[in-house]
């Protein structure tokens, strides 16, 4: 049921003195907070990593990765991870704009060879720092919802795109896919605007969106294990997403998610029902699939700041950038990464059905929290919070 990573320690030796370098962490603690959450909320299985500075200091694996199949969770189970998948997103487009090729303020029509405009708005240009902050007036319509299956996506990027976005295609509508304000002046969460910023990846670099990620980022950082689509990872790792059926869901998972259960007759009340591996093609918004501790390998590379593996992921400028606030008015929105309220935070978390994820650091404590667990149940911040209280007692 439990699998468990020992605490490492950091030594630095200078003029011939060992001493250590982290925090020590009571992980007995730990273990009680999560245990305490996860039966309270009904979760089948957690996973949860520690980064101390350059470190994966800790990561513990809880409860079940398939109920039906008796299948433990392990600390190296790969899951879609939602949301958090944007800032992978993100670095690929700053990645691009290092380079010089691309700009965060000119139209977005510049580097595509389609055409993409609020039908409210037609003279005023989206740009990409819209898209990277959710102010591009592009939001989520019924199509997008409706384009969740099992299995990977039967369409491409480009089609998802060109279909959704333009006026010929068959999911566009004016009314459902655009605000009626226009782009740059309302914050409204977007994940087709970052569908679309995949999609400027591969108009910009020739290249599928995955491919570019694989050999820009997950190689260099030593992501191996990680993929966008199913069939680019080890399914057998996969952790199966559940529903937990109560007596105020029940009746909506039976009219529509039941595509996604299969076999499945009962729904009972009080129990965690297993969803296939789904997917959408709008995949950039949200369908990473990786573990902890390679997911870790990407938040040191944040964390520090230009280089883990010896590989330079982002300038500091660059992370400086993205880690400064974007929105006038907006406390919290940097581009993509967003700040907490709890001892300012930065991160980004993740929801989708079957998953709950967070990923969190302090730049003054040079602590992070990664969270994986495989329902939608409880507050995971709320647990995040407490964990981080945890890593950081010796520090304060």
């Amino acid at each position: 049921m439990k699998t468990q990573r020992p605490l490492y320690l950091c030594f630095i030796l200078i003029f011939g003195i060992v001493s250590p370098c982290k925090a020590q962490l009571d992980t007995h603690k730990i273990d009680r907070i999560i245990a305490s959450y996860m039966t309270e909320k009904n979760i089948p299985g957690m996973v949860v990593g520690i980064v101390q500075g350059d470190v994966l200091s800790w990561s513990n694996a809880y409860g079940w990765a398939d109920i039906k199949n008796k299948k433990p969770m392990q600390t190296d189970a790969l899951m879609n991870i939602a949301s958090i998948s944007k800032t992978i997103t993100a670095t690929a487009i700053m990645q691009l704009w290092e380079q010089g090729n691309l700009d965060l303020d000119t139209d977005i029509n510049t580097y595509l060879s389609i055409s993409i405009r609020n039908p409210h708005h037609p003279e005023v240009p989206i740009t990409i720092r819209h898209l990277l902050t959710h102010t591009s007036s592009i939001i989520d319509g019924s199509a997008y919802q409706d384009s969740y299956a099992c299995g990977d996506p039967n369409i491409s990027l480009q089609q998802w795109i060109t279909q959704y976005l333009t006026e010929e295609g068959e999911f566009y509508n004016s009314e459902e896919n655009f605000l009626p304000k226009e782009p740059g002046t309302q914050h409204e969460y977007s994940n087709v605007g970052y569908g679309l910023l995949g999609f400027i990846v591969e108009e910009i670099t020739n290249m599928p969106f995955n491919q570019y990620c694989r050999e820009q980022i997950f190689e260099p950082l030593g992501m191996k294990y990680t993929g966008w689509h199913i069939n680019e990872i080890d399914s057998a790792k996969h952790t199966i997403p559940h529903i937990y059926v109560n007596q105020e869901n029940r009746q909506m998972i039976v009219e529509q998610y039941s595509e996604f259960f299969p076999g499945e007759k009962e729904f009972a009340i009080g129990t965690n029902i297993p969803l296939c591996l789904y997917s959408f093609p709008n995949y950039p918004d949200g369908l990473l699939r990786t573990n902890v501790e390679e997911l870790s390998y990407f938040l040191r590379a944040m964390m520090n700041e230009e280089v883990f593996n010896n590989h330079p992921l982002l300038k500091k400028s660059t992370i400086d950038e993205m880690l400064s606030f974007q929105v006038e008015g907006n406390a919290r929105q940097g581009l993509c990464w967003r700040q907490s309220d709890f001892e300012s935070l930065w991160g980004h978390s993740g929801g989708d059905p079957g998953v709950r994820t967070h990923m969190y650091f302090s730049r003054e404590t040079d602590v992070g929290i990664i969270i994986f667990q495989n329902n939608n149940e409880g507050d995971q911040f709320e647990i995040l919070k407490e964990i981080y209280k945890v890593a950081t007692e010796d520090l304060k």
